[in-house]
């Protein structure tokens, strides 16, 4: 379990199992009721059990370490839990720093991801945002989003 501040108005919260998030859940609502939640793993079946039962703001699925399918990407991400999303405004969140902190041929395929669920957000007119510790200038985000498939109207409110 795992917590991280990425900007002072909102936490993403790491869980394995629906009992440690929900709890986990329940604390930071009464402890911070003014930030924004954000959700995080590697579980597919996890990410839309809590898409669907609980009140997330943010959602942002882990890209590194997933094995693709042998003819589409792997990506934790796919029209079922976007449709979810849509439903329950949620924000589809890009860690920047799995980005920056991979190297060779497992950042192209991270970037990949990326650009699949990009696509999915599109399609179903998702708001998107980038997160994470080093976060750069708002024009190198805005540069990187279009460059990835972003729509112009998402790239106006990262």
């Amino acid at each position: 379990m795992m917590y991280e501040i990425f900007t002072e108005k909102t936490i993403i919260i790491n869980a394995s199992t629906f009992y440690n998030f929900r709890k986990n859940l329940k604390i930071e609502r009464t402890k911070n009721p003014r930030k924004k939640i954000g959700f995080t793993s590697t579980d597919d079946d996890l990410n839309r059990k809590i898409l669907e039962k609980e009140n997330i703001d943010i959602f942002m699925p882990l890209l590194q370490n997933r094995k693709d399918f042998q003819k589409q990407r792997n990506s934790g991400f796919n029209q079922v839990l976007s449709k979810i999303a849509k439903k329950n405004n949620v924000i589809i969140g890009i860690n920047l720093d799995e980005i920056i902190n991979s190297r060779g041929k497992n950042k192209a395929d991270i970037l990949a991801r990326v650009k699949q669920n990009i696509k999915l957000c599109n399609k179903n007119k998702l708001k998107m945002k980038f997160y994470g510790r080093s976060v750069r200038d708002i024009y190198s985000l805005k540069a990187l989003g279009l460059v990835l498939g972003m729509n112009t109207s998402i790239t106006k409110t990262l």
